[in-house]
């Protein structure tokens, strides 16, 4: 298929455009004279000495394979690669030109095969900030490189040699021109490397790189030239290995995607031996160089070492089922044999090498961040301000935006200082004392309405657009029934009646609001139950177990007008339930206020432990190991999967080690404290992957109704759910871009059936990665292109905008901790408790004592508004790296842009319900708007944006 260009014609494209797909031959005036009909006449790599033959041979391209698609489907902006400018067509052609008559010319007097050059162009990243002896090594290396201790490049075909049996390789070949450019200080260098090939070379598919310098270098991508098919692209993205730590080479294949039976012949066992290194042999500690990916069980939550405080449950196997983790096989500890012993930071947890957070000055931020905050910060609060400190009134916590803390900062504080903690520490300057001022950004839910968070309509419209939208569901049945094992836990009856709640019905019977959907509930009676009597026996944890209920009203807000207490035995003279009802009366204003803080840190548990821990970041996990692990490089599912999995074991890993650890930040800041992640292990009992789906999740709460005549097939119960209508968007422009992908390659069942990698990632990542739920009936078969469509858009829509709704929206809402305690310190007195005088005497002040201390609060503030900052290198859904270039083939580049589009329409549409007066819960007086499903966003804490992957 050669496309021509009429030199007559004025309306031709100007630009030579770098597309990339390997069977696409682009017009240029050189081939004109050489016609389908004279290529065709000559069976290609027949007669060795038939010059036409051999014409085709140097082009290097199999011109009898179909092209995959009609140009006119070519984008005609699809030149943004690598930001080089377009080159016009005139002054390509004639080098071009120029060295293909030569090598005719040469063919015409030898019938022997003979060789020609082609160029690579690396694209190395270089570090932002080296340390001394960083500096010093890339110096020596340098200097190696001139005296033959290279960077050495191997380029494979896509055909087997039919002499050797082997794949066709070029000679060996060495960057020409890595000590001239060793000492340039740009963000990214490029390194050239000619490479002779033989003119029977064919098209090529995959290149090796043996690093034998002493320093691994980040290699972005290599593009090569001078093959007639055009340029060739190798998406890498990858670090390379100094051959001291991995003698291998290292395999990279081009963007070109196959499945694995149509792998060609050239590359199958590249193909079958970079997965294997990728596996590794389950032995051994794994060290930082590493770029291997296995499983492991929560074992190295708790520090047994350091005494019996620090001993917590092994989370994974049938004791305590849980997600598995990537296996990083240190030593056990010297006091538990199934523990593994900790790495304390400073030292990084072991992830793959591609895994950690680039280091480039862009990328460095959010992770840095995160660290100073945590390693630096946090310290320093402690030693600073005084654990028994409350807060003395409202104004004292919304000093904190204004006034600050005055924190002696010591030395080590320097880091804080250089790292650009925008809003976190705003003013870290030096003051008279050797101190510094550490001054928070004043939340969201602040700066419209000062006292949004005390007004019931607030708390209730928090259920549908705050930051744990996904726990509301319609009453099924009331009172409200617990599924608690009444052998262990004895009858658990909800103390709520019908008395409760008539009042609130507006003349309707509760059997008939109910049938009206009229009642909703957020139920956390089940998961806290269980727990309650060991938080409440901690020093400074009190809780119950909450039920609220929800009275739609006719304008599409809902009002709570119940809310049950439970606690699990009752104590001799108090009882074990109550319920509360909206105030009608100074003291039941405070007794309510009381009531609504206990759920919200009931609410704070839930979401951060099962719904964002759990459910995005945890089981996410095996699915991205099970796909380093089982789908090649090459295969087209790997590469939509790719930005999707950007960063998440590197984030789950900075979490092991300083979040969801012993005596860690969420241990110290939640009301579970120590039991936190037994909890979180019990709500993944009730976890199933088939209903993670945004429908399915919100036909399960009842949220919605199965309608085929609705768009998205379902019609939701309250119009104005402003997390469900927009995420059903985002939804359905997810699915729609998967179905088109998976059906460009999975035409028939039989495709799905027979691809072993495919099936290899899907059984891996139940049977290893949820090992402990394997058996359960209800995993998604994959038997059809549908079934993959469905699972791959579920995976994606919990990497992208599952986890953003549930994450970005955590400062901007829980910054102000009365709006969400996400702890609460004492209980709601009645007229037997002792102090139920001093709350009497001073309501406020014993509000003000229930809610965590100052300490507790800033910490909480600090890691939360690290949590919710988006880094200047986030890739938000819509976006990737290397646009034009990360797959070969351009049908599905048009179709990503096609998505990208959609997701921009989308985010014009969520501005648009923003604006309408209509939509009472993200439009009125006061009234945050919802735009935590907003595609695009600043850097910074902005409460929207939607991230390609689980990377925060």
């Amino acid at each position: 298929m050669l496309y021509t260009y009429k030199s007559n014609n004025r309306s031709r494209r100007r630009h030579y455009h770098h597309h990339h797909h390997h069977h696409h031959h682009r017009g240029t005036p050189l081939y004109s004279n050489i016609t389908n009909k004279h290529l065709n006449k000559f069976p290609l790599r027949t007669h060795p000495n038939n010059q036409m033959a051999l014409v085709k041979e140097i082009m290097g391209c199999s011109m009898m394979e179909k092209s995959l698609f009609p140009l006119s489907n070519i984008r005609k902006s699809i030149n943004r690669t690598h930001n080089q400018p377009c080159v016009n067509i005139r002054t390509r052609i004639p080098a071009v030109k120029a060295a293909i008559s030569e090598d005719l010319a040469k063919l015409v007097k030898a019938d022997k095969a003979v060789t020609f050059k082609v160029r690579a162009v690396l694209t190395v990243r270089n570090k932002y900030q080296e340390d001394f002896k960083e500096t010093l090594v890339k110096k020596i290396d340098a200097f190696a490189d001139q005296i033959g201790r290279n960077v050495v490049l191997e380029l494979y075909s896509i055909d087997i040699d039919p002499r050797t049996r082997a794949p066709k390789k070029s000679k060996e070949a060495v960057l020409k021109d890595w000590s001239q450019k060793s000492n340039l200080k740009s963000e990214k260098v490029n390194y050239t490397s000619d490479i002779l090939v033989d003119s029977d070379f064919g098209i090529p598919g995959a290149i090796t790189i043996t690093n034998k310098h002493q320093k691994e270098f980040y290699l972005e991508s290599i593009t090569i030239e001078g093959f007639a098919c055009g340029p060739v692209y190798f998406p890498c993205n990858s670090w390379v290995q100094s051959t001291n730590d991995h003698p291998h080479p290292r395999i990279l294949f081009s963007n070109q995607p196959y499945l694995p039976d149509q792998t060609p012949a050239g590359l199958k066992l590249l193909r079958e031996k970079e997965l294997k290194d990728l596996r590794g042999d389950g032995k051994g500690v794994r060290k930082l160089s590493d770029r291997i990916y296995d499983y492991d069980v929560y074992n190295d939550l708790g520090n047994p070492d350091r005494g019996n405080d620090f001993i917590r449950p092994l989370l994974g196997g049938q004791k305590i089922p849980y997600p598995r983790r990537c296996r990083t096989g240190r030593l056990p500890s010297d006091t538990d044999i199934s523990a593994e012993s900790r790495v304390e930071k400073p030292f990084p947890l072991y992830v793959p090498r591609d895994e950690q957070f680039d280091e480039s000055k862009q990328n460095t931020f959010s992770t840095s961040r995160l660290k100073a905050v945590l390693h630096n910060l946090l310290p320093s609060m402690v030693a600073n301000i005084s654990k028994k400190h409350d807060f003395k009134g409202f104004s004292q916590i919304e000093s904190l935006y204004s006034e600050g803390v005055h924190l002696k900062l010591g030395l080590q504080d320097d880091i804080i200082k250089k790292l650009r903690l925008p809003n976190l520490v705003t003013r870290l300057h030096e003051s008279s004392q050797g101190g510094g001022l550490l001054k928070y950004d004043i939340p969201k839910i602040l700066s419209k309405d000062r006292f949004s968070w005390l007004r019931d309509d607030e708390f209730a419209r928090q259920a549908l657009a705050g930051i744990n939208p996904v726990n509301i569901e319609k009453l099924k049945v009331f009172p409200p029934v617990s599924q608690l094992d009444p052998e262990i836990y004895g009858l658990q009856e909800s103390a709520l009646k019908e008395e409760h709640i008539l009042r609130y019905l507006n003349g309707l019977t509760v059997q008939q609001a109910i049938e009206e959907h009229m009642l909703f509930i957020t139920d956390y009676h089940d998961i806290y139950l269980p727990f309650l009597d060991r938080i409440n026996a901690l020093d400074g944890r009190k809780a119950y177990a909450t039920r609220t209920i929800f009275y739609l009203n006719p304008s599409g807000t809902l009002k709570p007008i119940a809310i049950e207490l439970s606690l699990p035995r009752a104590l001799p003279g108090s009882q074990s339930k109550r319920v509360v009802n909206p105030p009608v009366d100074a003291t039941s204003n405070w007794t309510w206020q009381l009531a609504k803080a206990h759920v919200c840190s009931n609410d704070a548990g839930v979401h951060q432990l099962a719904n964002h821990w759990l459910r995005t970041h945890a089981t996410m996990e095996p699915f991205i190991l099970s796909a380093h692990r089982q789908l090649s490089a090459m295969h087209p599912i790997y590469k939509l999967l790719e930005p999707h999995m950007r960063y998440t074991l590197e984030i789950n890993a900075i979490a092991r080690q300083n979040l969801i650890n012993a005596d860690g930040v969420i241990e110290q800041c939640f009301t579970p404290g120590r039991y936190a992640m037994e909890i979180s292990a019990a709500a993944y009992k009730n976890w199933r992957f088939d209903l993670e789906g945004l429908p399915a999740d919100l036909i399960r709460r009842g949220m919605a109704i199965p309608d085929p005549s609705q768009k998205h097939g379902l019609k939701l119960l309250i119009d104005d759910y402003p997390y469900a209508s927009d995420g059903l968007l985002i939804w359905e422009a997810i699915q729609k871009w998967v179905q088109t992908y998976v059906t460009r390659y999975y035409p028939d069942a039989s495709h799905v059936c027979n691809d072993r990698e495919l099936q290899a990632w899907y059984t891996e990542s139940i049977n290893v990665g949820h090992e402990d739920i394997r058996q359960e009936t209800w995993w998604p078969k994959l038997a059809d292109a549908d079934d993959l469509t469905g699972i791959l858009t579920t995976v994606i829509w919990l990497a992208s905008a599952q986890h953003a709704a549930l994450n970005f929206g955590q400062y901007p809402y829980g910054g102000y901790i009365p709006n969400r305690p996400p702890l609460m310190r004492r209980m709601i007195p009645d007229e037997n408790d002792p102090e139920y005088t001093s709350f009497l005497e001073d309501p406020q002040n014993y509000f003000l004592s229930a809610l965590p201390s100052m300490l507790q609060s800033t910490k909480y503030m600090a890691v939360v508004d690290t949590l919710s900052t988006h880094s200047p290198d986030e890739e938000y859904i819509g976006e990737r790296q290397q646009t034009d270039t990360w797959t070969g083939d351009a049908e599905m580049v048009e179709a990503f842009y096609a998505f990208s589009t959609e997701i921009q329409r989308i985010e014009k549409e969520i501005e648009r319900r923003n604006r309408d007066t209509g939509l009472k819960n993200r439009c009125g007086a006061g009234v945050l708007p919802y735009e935590l499903l907003a595609p695009s966003s600043q850097p910074g804490v902005t409460c929207r944006g939607v991230p390609n992957s689980v990377s925060i």
